[in-house]
């Protein structure tokens, strides 16, 4: 049987493929003939820099369409010709956003996370007063293009004052953009505003030549405060802003090169609506977030559950050639190996956990092939869900219990790992909570230098262990990390000196506590 590819493997091939049979007039086949996505994409990267260098242009252009407080469930029940195609033609993907203290589900924050490639943590907005802004070390997307290549071309039009003017705070997309647009539309309207908008945007894409445009409407976000996601009324503002999408989607077509050309097209929003109107909080709904896009490589119809709002500008980037290093964000074709993101068909709904939503299915304690889980010292009932490590996804976590900053786990994709005291003691148990989660055996060199890199959300209590043992040939595990503060959404490295004579390593994740608090480990990996 052939393998099935999920997430970014199935991307990541799709565009290998494309990107040699266009450029090299090869098929399909032997673009995937090695079987390895990872290697299909080095090669096909190489080869169109290859391209690009010989022939002085960009490896291609791309359209960001920004979308203010859009549900995408009312997004998918709305009049939305335009956008549904969208979705049928290419890449469909929710996706959830932090919440208070590291950010409100709020513009400023969404609309920063997206532009920049960065989480707040970072780019340093955490409401719509802008203050704490770090763009000089987290620039937009557009601003680091022409940072990168100045011969790119860059516009920007929104009709949201702080967007691209220094009104209110902004701005976020900086001057260094080749051209900006920016309408009033808290003073003037956004039904009014949104028009003039798609007007000029659509002419600047027509008969300009801009390589990379972020395009934005506000007025689906008006509708929401006004009379309430849930409303008729928030329907019908998709139904008028789909059109404007339309009208611009259709310049870009009109243009006399379109043919020739390879655009992509990311449509994504900075928060969701609550059914009764309003954002800021926690909710589910008002952490949620999409991302739409169509472009060489993506397949049609695909769904996917590892897409972040911090992917915008990265793909964007990769699609005018210019480095994406130092973002929290990848391309859309960026590969996804982690083991935990294979188990998402075998989640199940809850047990215990009745805050969370019947129907979410979003934990499993079956852990992926090769690793495992030690439960041997492990109390006797608790919270099913929480009994030991378990695997599950942001949007079951976070249900569990808003607000105790499960909502920051921000740097972890789709499927993670995660050992909860603080839940599991919700319930009667014997003994207290001590689970391992244990990797596979990994191939290493005697005498060499190995990097165990891996994504991580501690959260601390005095009474808590939370220990990372390596150990090397099947000897006895030893400590290589100890945390004892909280470790808020943070990528780690950790060097390991491979002993001479080791021919295998395996690492352990152990975490003891009661009541207070938890462990996540992500997409853990040797480098």
């Amino acid at each position: 049987m052939s393998p099935v590819l999920r997430g970014r493997t199935l991307a990541v091939t799709a565009t290998a493929t494309a990107l040699l049979a266009t450029t090299l007039g090869l098929t399909a086949t032997t673009a995937s003939a090695s079987g390895d996505p990872r290697a299909a994409a080095e090669a096909a990267a190489k080869t169109a820099a290859a391209t690009a260098t010989t022939t002085g242009s960009s490896p291609g252009k791309v359209l960001v369409i920004g979308l203010d407080g859009v549900v995408l469930d009312r997004l998918k029940a709305a009049n939305a010709p335009n956008l549904k195609a969208l979705m049928a033609e290419g890449l469909t993907a929710r996706s959830t956003l932090y919440a208070s203290p590291m950010a409100a589900t709020s513009s400023g924050p969404g609309w920063s996370t997206i532009a920049t490639g960065v989480w707040p943590d970072k780019h340093g907005v955490k409401d719509n007063t802008f203050t704490g802004k770090n763009y000089a070390a987290h620039p937009d997307f557009l601003t680091r293009a022409e940072n990168a290549n100045p011969a790119l071309n860059t516009y920007a039009a929104a009709d949201w004052e702080p967007l691209t003017s220094a009104d209110a705070g902004g701005p976020v997309f900086s001057a260094k953009a080749d051209k900006r647009l920016s309408l009033k539309g808290d003073r003037d309207g956004y039904e009014s505003e949104d028009p003039k908008i798609a007007t000029a945007a659509s002419a600047e894409l027509r008969d300009g030549n801009p390589d990379a445009s972020f395009v934005y409407f506000g007025q689906i976000d008006g509708a929401g405060h006004s009379y309430g996601a849930a409303s008729r009324q928030y329907l019908d503002a998709i139904g008028r802003v789909d059109t404007l999408v339309g009208q611009v989607l259709t310049a870009v077509k009109a243009r006399p090169a379109y043919a020739q050309e390879n655009w992509k097209i990311l449509v994504t929003t900075d928060h969701g609506h609550t059914d009764a109107g309003g954002h800021g909080g926690s909710t589910i709904q008002e952490r949620g977030t999409f991302v739409i896009a169509k472009g060489a490589g993506i397949p049609a119809g695909s769904v996917r559950d590892d897409v972040k709002l911090v992917d915008v500008a990265a793909t964007a980037l990769a699609q005018v050639g210019v480095p994406t290093t130092g973002l929290d964000g990848v391309p859309l074709d960026s590969p996804d190996d982690d083991p935990f993101d294979t188990l998402r068909p075998a989640l199940q709904s809850r047990v215990d956990e009745t805050g969370i939503p019947a129907g979410v299915k979003g934990f499993t304690h079956t852990p992926p092939a090769g690793w495992s889980v030690d439960n041997s010292r492990m109390g006797a009932g608790g919270v099913t869900e929480w009994a030991g490590w378990a695997f599950a996804t942001d949007e079951f976590w976070t249900q569990a219990q808003r607000d105790q900053w499960r909502e920051l786990n921000v740097r972890s994709r789709d499927v993670f790992a995660v050992a909860d005291s603080d839940e599991w003691d919700d319930k009667t148990h014997t003994g207290t909570f001590d689970s391992t989660l244990i990797t596979p055996k990994w191939a290493v060199t005697g005498g060499s230098t190995r990097t165990l890199d891996f994504e991580t959300h501690y959260r601390h209590e005095a009474g808590q262990t939370a220990q990372v043992l390596v150990s090397y040939n099947g000897a006895a595990p030893t400590v290589v990390k100890t945390y004892t503060a909280d470790a808020v959404a943070r990528t780690e490295s950790l060097p390991l000196q491979i002993p001479a004579g080791a021919t295998d390593v395996r690492i352990r994740f152990r975490y003891s506590g009661t009541n207070n608090w938890y462990w996540t480990v992500d997409n853990v990996r040797l480098s």
